[in-house]
């Protein structure tokens, strides 16, 4: 392997022991496991086997290319496909296990002419406004003659509790469990799981939370983080007083400073709206990010510390810490965590 000065240490058991609090949240409901986005960025042929292990049998990817990424899922597992099935997946759907979610009324009616006999999920709207069938188009009986293994719906607000769609969601997804046969029933993502057993049905699809995101208030001081950020100093400089660091000259030394110059940027998914109150730590030490952050490279402000060209610093990489006073999710710092980084698991 090519030893890169950018690290990633994920924690197989952290990730298992999110999964096994979430399926017990989960009460009677089988609790399954979204590993979209490459699993959410950790890799997704890394996450699904050490889920499975853990009890996992369901889970799910946003389309037959993440699919075909991912592999053989393993026996007595399932994968369905959240963006359905167009025209261009036909052949490939056809010819693997995975199941479709039927999102729209032309999805319902390719699958029935390519597989009538061949199970599928199906999405359906309850107030997101974003993918799946009407409730009306869903009762119209254009779903009669499916075999539906799991009718779903997605919850446009579970990470505010006192939501009012919350209730209304939840109630428009319990009459469509009393008007559309199916297999199981599922509603509740990780936000979802934390608003309580009523809007766990059948099936629950915990993602963020699985990877050391904290998705709503009920999961504050539960989750455990998976991901560990390391980059390498490349260079460490003196910096006088009155002398600017990085682009646009934005940071200005008040006194003389030492700064390490790290390897990791914007194109590793350490955004530019982390740089402000950002830092990386030598040991205990914190370091601030100083100046922008630019594609590769950050610097932070080791004055007075131990730090020499070749050590590791440590990035903070607490989800809902490093967004704090940011415009970001703790989805977009996860998921854009990129593919420069040497990928370790313990």
């Amino acid at each position: 392997m090519i030893d890169v000065p950018l690290r990633l240490t994920l924690d197989g058991a952290a990730l298992a022991a999110n999964w096994r609090w979430f399926a017990a949240r989960s009460g009677r409901a089988a609790c399954g496991a979204a590993v979209k986005a490459d699993g959410y960025g950790l890799g997704a042929r890394d996450v699904v086997p050490r889920l499975a292990a853990a009890g996992c049998r369901d889970f799910f990817v946003t389309t037959w290319a993440e699919a075909a990424a991912l592999g053989r899922a393993g026996d007595g597992v399932s994968l369905s496909i959240l963006h359905g099935v167009r025209e261009a997946d036909l052949a490939q759907a056809l010819a693997s296990s995975a199941r479709p979610v039927l999102n729209s009324p032309a999805m319902v009616a390719r699958w029935k002419a390519a597989a009538p006999h061949r199970a599928c999920d199906v999405m359906v709207d309850t107030g997101m406004n974003r993918l799946g069938l009407t409730p009306a188009e869903a009762g119209s009986g254009m779903l009669d003659g499916l075999r539906i293994a799991t009718l779903m719906s997605h919850l446009a607000c579970a990470d505010e509790p006192g939501h009012p769609l919350n209730d209304t969601q939840r109630a428009r997804f319990a009459a469509l469990v009393a008007a559309v046969p199916a297999d199981r029933y599922s509603l509740a993502n990780s936000a979802g799981i934390c608003l309580g057993e009523p809007y766990a049905f059948d099936l629950t699809r915990p993602g963020l939370g699985l990877y050391g995101g904290v998705p709503a208030p009920g999961a504050d001081g539960q989750i455990v983080p998976v991901v560990a950020l390391e980059a390498e100093v490349l260079q460490v400089r003196d910096v006088a007083a009155g002398e600017a660091v990085g682009y646009g000259a934005t940071f200005v030394a008040p006194a003389a400073i030492r700064a390490a110059i790290l390897n990791i940027g914007y194109a590793d998914g350490y955004f530019r709206a982390l740089g402000p109150g950002g830092a990386a730590w030598a040991g205990e030490r914190r370091c601030p990010v100083i100046g922008r952050v630019s594609m590769d490279l950050i610097a932070v402000d080791v004055t007075g510390g131990d730090v020499s060209e070749g050590d590791w610093l440590s990035i903070d990489l607490d989800l809902p810490n490093a967004v704090s006073g940011t415009s970001l999710s703790q989805y977009e710092l996860l998921t854009g965590l990129g593919h420069r980084y040497q990928r370790r698991w313990t």
